[in-house]
């Protein structure tokens, strides 16, 4: 009895103890409290991966730390103009910055970013024990410097890859005229001969049958530079043409008659290959930019076409905005011959792998707050239900997410591929003088467009400006 008395009271003790004594610690809350009462502002492209984090994570990280955070979605082009604009006047505005994979050299190049390896190893008091920086996936190596530390937090990685209608691919109907009219079995294209056919006959099916449907998509706008990209970045380097066709050991060489590929027999097939499938597309094509081709393939407007990965869900899985929902094969891009040897054997690569990371500025005047939010929307706990909402995956763990993997399902196998055949894929080459070479050439690629120049003549026009860009940069000696 005295036995149990004190038992009693040991428990009871213990229960006023624990009524008094703090909650367990809460990083998020104890390392925020200091900033509480703080905005965050950050401006970046308005993509499903980008609203995730403004109207998901933002919100559930003010929750956590009292932190408030405003993104601002915006246009591609805003999104830049706003970000340079901000960090070259040195004005602050922005805490965060979406820095796409293709621009980090040149933030580099101009010390536009904070070291966040560096900033976490010298205040451990910011670093959150759920963030560990090797967990991420190795699209993360593009945002670091030579040393290896870390730049920008990636928020979103996905490759550019071949959609097609599984529901007209096995159509009997369309397979039994396909079969009779090429002689071929109607599956997804390997080679862009093949490609070609099954986009001339789809289109014709279309009008032949008075359908609005068209044989492939065409980012092929005339005067956006969502164009250029499409061709340089998805279109020439299934044909064998590499980084743009300049070649950095060569002088930064862009023509054949100095060492490079951007005119090239090579680069000069591609042009024609992708001019012929706009011809043969939706009308909309020389207006499409990355987000009308992924509206145009979801209203049901094309059989098959080079499609960027972080629309691959909402197409797939969708039904308020796809009507395509259920009816969404991936594959990878046709290729010409040794193209995938290239890939293979890291000499080249199949398409582009494309993505982004949220930067801080050192222009930023709440740094540590940032670094705290960074780390937030970097840890492994928030990936899965990300990667549902807008395919991309940036966190290794991510893949093994049982709402990943069944998500994986309804994409047809798009997670999956993108783990096991992502390294064939290359982001843009490490130029810093990336925006420049853009816009010297970009001119001369819309007249191309708009028939005022030859493919063959354009090409060449191109590799000489581009080579004369880089001269004036400096980097051709």
């Amino acid at each position: 009895m005295k036995h149990e008395l004190g038992m009693s009271l040991a428990a009871l003790a213990v229960g006023l103890m624990t009524s008094v004594m703090p909650a367990k610690a809460d990083f998020w809350s104890d390392a925020g409290a200091k900033y509480k009462g703080v905005t965050l502002h950050g401006v970046t492209e308005s993509t499903p991966p980008s609203n995730y984090i403004k109207d998901v994570l933002a919100p559930a990280f003010e929750k956590a730390t009292g932190i408030k955070v405003e993104i601002e979605t915006t246009s591609w082009d805003q999104m830049y103009d706003k970000a340079i604009k901000d960090m070259e006047a040195k004005t602050g505005i922005y805490d965060m910055v979406y820095i796409e994979q293709d621009i980090i050299y040149a933030y580099l190049a101009r010390d536009f970013l904070v070291d966040i390896t560096k900033s976490l190893k010298d205040d451990p008091s910011l670093k959150a024990p759920d963030y560990d920086e090797t967990h991420f996936t190795t699209f993360a190596n593009y945002f670091k410097n030579a040393d290896g530390d870390l730049f920008g937090i990636p928020m979103e990685a996905f490759i550019k890859l071949y959609l097609y209608r599984t529901d007209l691919f096995n159509d009997p109907a369309i397979k039994e005229a396909f079969k009779k009219e090429t002689g071929k079995d109607l599956v997804p294209a390997k080679t862009h001969e093949e490609y070609t056919q099954i986009a001339e006959f789809f289109t014709k099916w279309g009008k032949d049958h008075s359908l609005e449907l068209w044989g492939t998509t065409a980012q092929a706008s005339t005067g956006h530079p969502a164009s250029w990209y499409e061709f340089f970045e998805s279109v020439a380097p299934t044909f064998g043409v590499y980084n743009w066709g300049i070649d950095a050991s060569k002088n930064y060489s862009a023509s054949v008659a100095n060492g490079g590929t951007m005119n090239s027999d090579k680069a000069k097939a591609a042009l024609k290959y992708w001019l012929h499938l706009r011809d043969i597309a939706p009308p909309e094509s020389p207006a499409s930019t990355w987000t009308e081709v992924a509206t145009t393939f979801a209203a049901g407007r094309a059989a098959q076409g080079l499609v960027y990965g972080e629309n691959a869900a909402w197409i797939a899985a969708d039904a308020e905005k796809s009507k395509v929902v259920g009816n969404v094969g991936v594959a990878l891009p046709p290729l010409e011959p040794g193209v995938m040897e290239d890939a293979e054997a890291g000499k080249g690569y199949i398409g582009y792998y494309d993505g982004g990371a949220f930067g801080l500025p050192i222009t930023s005047k709440n740094k540590e707050a940032s670094l705290l939010f960074l780390q937030y929307i970097g840890q492994d706990s928030v990936q899965g239900d990300w990667a549902v909402a807008a395919p991309r995956i940036t966190n290794t763990a991510t893949y093994d997410d049982p709402k990943v993997i069944e998500m994986d399902k309804k994409l047809n196998g798009y997670y999956t591929m993108l783990k096991n055949d992502g390294k064939l894929f290359a982001g843009a080459p490490p130029y810093p003088f990336h925006a420049q070479v853009r816009e010297a050439t970009a001119p001369i690629f819309y007249k191309i467009l708009l028939g005022e120049v030859s493919p063959d003549d354009g090409l060449d026009q191109m590799a000489a400006a581009a080579e004369a860009e880089l001269t004036n940069l400096g980097y051709r000696k």
